[in-house]
């Protein structure tokens, strides 16, 4: 089965937690720290391996978590660092973060990887927390969290050539013939669901990957139809070859199936039209193909050469295939120019993201959010008073305390933050 777009819960390990520890040592308060830190949590990342070519794997499994990193040991040991967790993915493979609709990673070559999520660094131990004014901490850090996202994941296939135009014009059965794919061919619309490749090699030794495409319909840049489940595997190719049915078989006129095609490919990307493209002439078998051939080319307005082929009697497709040929040489790999950069670095201003927001409950009680806070709190451990001490005083030097009494909170009122209930003092 042909998977190429899913959508995947992913969550990379947590650090591993700082330790509090302390060790015997002469004139030596307590002995002195010993607790080493945490290590860090996997990272989730993709790997490109040219061998696959679906994204069935992650049909049945929809949720990856990668290890948390080992927990800080006495003696100053570190905590070992988790080995990220490698997932397999094909060329062509575009990794979307459904929550802010940024493109994470765009993987095309064989073994590019790309980090998906990131894994939490690891707890300080209490090593970390010795001054002259406290030689003796007993203070840790929990591990970080490790990033938590909901992906989507979609397929572009990468092929040289794509073929389109309306169901029924005869492009699985140009690819059948050309190459040694065996795509489903039968006498009825949108007998093509998914996409076909095949390697197309021609007389003179050249060779080139030919992709039959579900057939298009007007609206499809809307998702009519087969809609973006087609136009999204358009992208990567670089030469567009426009079958039609020059025969008209199915009551539809040639010149109008060329317009209608050619819009929708704008609507969806306008750089598209901007590709090769060569209108293949279809079903000249039929009588009525030769008539309805000129009067398309008369209708035609711009330049676009015009092979007739009949993929019953093979007629043209020789010829075909060595335009194709020599239009790919005349192409780079990379289709689309990379924009040249100023080697001068110019900086500009990002708004940072605000550290907390206090919104009320419908009981009264504080509400405190923000990835910041959150994030600070989850590394504490509240099971040592020191630990819970310096995150009241970082929650002070961030703002917090004002920030509530400008909002009215008093002596004994609730304050939340996540599953933590606590009474606001002044």
């Amino acid at each position: 089965m042909f998977v190429d777009q899913v959508k995947v819960y992913v969550k990379a390990g947590d650090g591993g937690n700082g330790s509090v520890a302390f060790h015997r040592e002469k004139y030596v308060a307590m002995g002195g720290p010993a607790g080493g830190d945490g290590g860090n949590g996997g990272d989730i990342v993709f790997e490109v391996d040219e061998g696959l070519n679906t994204l069935m794997d992650f049909r049945y499994q929809r949720h990856f978590k990668a290890p948390r990193g080992e927990h800080g040991k006495g003696k100053g040991m570190h905590g070992k660092n988790a080995e990220p967790l490698i997932l397999a993915v094909p060329p062509g493979t575009t990794v979307k973060d459904l929550a802010t609709d940024e493109v994470i990673a765009d993987l095309t070559e064989h073994k590019q990887r790309a980090v998906i999520a990131k894994g939490g660094r690891g707890g300080r131990g209490n090593i970390r927390f010795a001054s002259p004014r406290n030689p003796a901490p007993e203070i840790a850090e929990n591990g970080e969290p490790g990033i938590e996202r909901d992906i989507q994941i979609e397929l572009k296939l990468i092929a040289d050539v794509g073929l389109v135009g309306f169901p029924s014009v005869g492009k699985s059965t140009l690819l059948s013939v050309v190459s040694a794919a065996r795509p489903k061919i039968a006498d009825y619309h949108f007998t093509t669901l998914q996409p076909n490749l095949g390697v197309v090699d021609t007389a003179d030794q050249r060779s080139f990957v030919l992709a039959d495409l579900p057939g298009l319909i007007e609206g499809a840049h809307e998702g009519v139809g087969l809609g973006h489940q087609f136009l999204r595997h358009v992208e990567r190719t670089r030469v567009i070859l426009h079958v039609l049915d020059m025969a008209g078989s199915e009551g539809r006129d040639p010149y109008d199936d060329f317009i209608t095609i050619n819009k929708e490919l704008e609507q969806y990307d306008e750089t598209l039209l901007e590709r090769p493209q060569l209108i293949v002439a279809n079903k000249m078998d039929i009588e009525e193909a030769e008539e309805n051939l000129e009067l398309f080319k008369e209708q035609l307005e711009e330049d676009y050469e015009i092979i007739p082929v009949s993929t019953i009697t093979r007629e043209g497709l020789r010829e075909l295939l060595f335009k194709v040929a020599d239009k790919l040489d005349e192409i780079p790999k990379n289709y689309k120019p990379i924009e040249e950069k100023e080697e001068r670095v110019i900086y500009r201003y990002e708004k940072q993201e605000e550290a907390f927001h206090i919104t009320r409950d419908p009981d009264g009680a504080f509400v405190l959010s923000g990835a910041k806070i959150e994030k600070l709190f989850k590394m504490t451990d509240f099971t040592r008073d020191e630990s819970a001490q310096r995150f009241a005083r970082q929650m002070r030097s961030m703002g917090v305390d004002a920030a509530l009494r400008e909002r009215g909170a008093v002596d004994g009122d609730t304050v939340r933050l996540l599953d933590y209930e606590f009474e606001f003092m002044e």
